[in-house]
């Protein structure tokens, strides 16, 4: 419960949630721990009841509610989140946004759109196919795009089109004391006051509730093709990434998957005509001859750095199964050992450290005796690895959580950040206040003064005393 929360508090907002919501309001035990916990390794903590909302105007008064009596509240939709953000650790209320999943706008000649919080990546992708745009922002999940900007997503794509920081224009949100706000808009400038939109971004529900937002689309590329590179060593291949990207060649991803990571992918997606080795997955985007340049320039990187025969495709149907496989690295992973968890991390570093950070992680695992593959969205010095434990290994889980720590402080030591995309939520808290010591107080006093109650997905990012 949040501070000074009562029992009867609570009791009152169960009841009054129940006339006003009916059937769309649970207090079942199966639905609250589905609501309690995300994809990550930690235990579900429930919340005392789940609200399914259909409009901004609901949101706003469950919200209402809530700051009345001072109960928390922990926004839920496509529950994809790795680092607990979806924990309700003080019980309370989760507000499932699922429900608002309209796409209300597509301003094509202007390249944007507007969406509930709800809509989902995909979702969104197949109402723009037929006018040729698509959204970019692809974390692999078929996340809600109001979870993605709660957590400042990135993705595959984030190299060539940025994260969900440079795609979202303006939000609608439902701030802790009820009130329906909006910020930013359709305008693709702006020096109009304080940029509230990106306090909004990357804030996990501790700010407000998004209910919509306006978003960033793109053309169609005119020539998309995909390639796969096996390399000899893990080590070539990150130096092929790095000499990639300081030669300014536009790739649209470029993914690294290790030897670990790639033999589970084999085995889990039916992946044929490929290796167990550390291997390269390339994107292009651009015009036939553009594309052709970008795609050679990268062979030859790719050759002086041992890398093996590049496996090409433009065919739409190969593609979309080959960064299908890519974006189950996580299920595939899971499968090296049934029947456990993964602690699923991420840091991000220059371009110019990640070969040292990757090789160092690797290093360090090798030694344990962990098994823990490594993937990377390694176009912009993000990588992730998964840490396969026990959960009720008190051992194991110690282990794996000193390795992570021993990643982020060579992380930080080289300028690079604890999350690159995962966010904080309540598994990386000890990490942000190594990373960020000095912003800490500023982010207390912000929170404060938006929620004085504490009610917005209490216990997230940082420790408010």
């Amino acid at each position: 419960m949040a501070d000074g929360v009562t029992a009867t508090g609570v009791g009152a907002v169960l009841g009054r949630l129940r006339e006003r919501f009916g059937e769309r309001f649970s207090t079942g035990e199966a639905v609250r721990l589905q609501h309690g916990k995300g994809e990550a390794w930690h235990k579900a903590r429930p919340p005392d009841g789940v609200v399914f909302c259909a409009t901004t105007e609901e949101v706003a008064t469950v919200v209402s509610l809530c700051a009345e009596h001072r109960v928390p509240i922990v926004p839920f939709a496509a529950g994809t989140s790795l680092e607990g953000q979806l924990c309700c650790i003080k019980g309370g209320i989760s507000v499932d946004v699922n429900g608002l999943n309209q796409v209300l706008e597509v301003n094509a000649d202007d390249l944007d759109v507007l969406v509930e919080a709800g809509v989902t990546r995909k979702q969104l992708n197949t109402d723009l196919r037929d006018l040729g745009l698509f959204f970019p922002i692809d974390p692999g999940a078929d996340a809600s795009l109001g979870g993605m900007a709660a957590t400042r997503a990135s993705g595959t794509n984030a190299v060539r089109y940025g994260t969900m920081r440079e795609n979202v224009l303006g939000v609608t949100a439902v701030m802790p004391d009820g009130q329906i706000a909006r910020f930013g808009g359709r305008a693709r400038k702006s020096a109009a006051g304080y940029d509230l939109t990106r306090l909004l971004v990357g804030s996990e529900g501790t700010l407000g509730i998004i209910t919509e937002l306006r978003l960033r689309v793109h053309g169609i590329p005119e020539a998309i093709s995909a390639a796969v590179c096996p390399f000899a060593t893990l080590e070539g291949a990150v130096r092929t990434v790095i000499e990639t990207i300081q030669m300014g060649v536009p790739v649209a991803r470029v993914e690294l998957l290790d030897e670990l990571q790639m033999g589970a992918c084999i085995r889990y997606s039916k992946l044929e005509g490929v290796s167990e080795t550390p291997t390269l997955f390339f994107e292009f985007h651009g015009s036939d001859t553009g594309v052709a340049e970008q795609a050679e320039t990268v062979r030859e990187l790719a050759q002086a750095n041992g890398g093996g025969t590049f496996q090409w495709t433009a065919n739409a149907e190969e593609r979309n199964r080959l960064w299908q496989a890519r974006h189950d690295v996580y299920y595939a992973a899971l499968a090296l050992r049934p029947g456990f968890k993964a602690i699923a991390t991420d840091v991000c570093v220059p371009i110019s450290k990640l070969a040292d950070a990757i090789l160092d992680a690797r290093a360090d695992i090798e030694a344990s005796g962990l098994i823990a593959p490594i993937v990377g969205h390694v176009g912009d010095g993000n990588f992730h690895v998964q840490y396969m434990i026990d959960p009720d290994d008190a051992e194991e889980v110690a282990k794996a959580q000193a390795l992570n720590a021993r990643m982020v402080d060579r992380a930080l030591a080289v300028g690079g950040t604890c999350t690159g995309e995962h966010g904080v939520g309540i598994g990386k808290i000890d990490k942000v206040l190594k990373e960020h010591p000095t912003a800490i107080p500023y982010w207390a006093a912000i929170k404060r003064t938006l929620d004085p109650d504490g009610i917005m997905n209490p216990g997230k990012i940082f420790p408010m005393n």
